[in-house]
This record gives C-alpha cells, structure tokens and sequence, in this order.
C-alpha cells in the first residue's frame, strides 16, 4: 500500500555518457541535469513499485528541480526520494540528490497511478489513423 513515508534510493557513478557534453544540455564534462532528473524519477518509481497492484504501475506527471553543484566525471551520485502526500491517484515525492561533496539538487515530483496495460494500448493507438483520415 502506498503512503506517505515510503522512501526511495538510486545511485551512478557518473560516466562521460552522464555528461552535459553528451546529453546535449551543455559543453561541460559534468552530470547533466536531465540525467539527474532521471535519477531522481527513477527513484521515485522504484520506491512505488513494489508496493503497487498486479497490472498498476506509475507515470510522471510533473518534476520540478534546482541542480544547485556540478559533479565530475567518476564521481558517485545517489538520490533519496520520499513520499509525502497520496492524493486519490496522485503521488506527490520531494527527491534530494548527493555526490561525494555535498547536496547537488533538491526537487518535488509528481506521478500517477495508472492501470499499465490500458495505457500502453491508449498510447500505441495514437499511431493508428482514424478511419477517413487515412
């Protein structure tokens, strides 16, 4: 059962892939921002996961995130989720994320309940053109 309280954890070791330079975000050889977002989702839905119904699963809504320091190339990256309000399908998070220094971002995400099997079809069928408009 989801509530709040759940927590969450992931972690990197941050790689030239995990780079502003590759991502496309910047020129720098530092975490991007968009991986730390990743990581910090990520941990989100693993900490939901397990607690989930059979065929349920959750989807991003919302993210909001300061990245407050950069982290180089071989650093490790690790970020901590905590669920602090269930709303109907609503999961609200706060996710804060660490390298070996110190805080390097701080964030609020969202996500939604949903049935994973409904909408996966509901996605794969904005593919299909309606009839008479083929």
């Amino acid at each position: 059962m989801l509530e709040a309280g759940t927590e969450g954890y992931q972690e990197l070791v941050v790689t030239m892939e995990d780079t502003a330079l590759a991502a496309g975000s910047g020129g720098l050889r530092v975490l991007a921002t968009p991986v730390m977002c990743a990581l910090m989702e990520k941990a989100c839905w693993k900490s939901a996961a397990g607690l989930l119904g059979e065929g349920e699963d959750t989807v991003g809504i919302s993210l909001s995130v300061r990245h407050v320091a950069a982290t180089p190339v071989g650093m490790k990256v690790w970020c901590k989720s905590c669920l602090t309000q269930v709303e109907g399908r609503k999961l609200t998070f706060h996710v804060e994320a660490y390298d070996e220094a110190g805080l390097i971002g701080t964030g609020e995400h969202e996500r939604v309940l949903i049935q994973a099997q409904r909408f996966q079809e509901k996605a794969d069928a904005k593919r299909k053109p309606e009839k008479g408009k083929e």
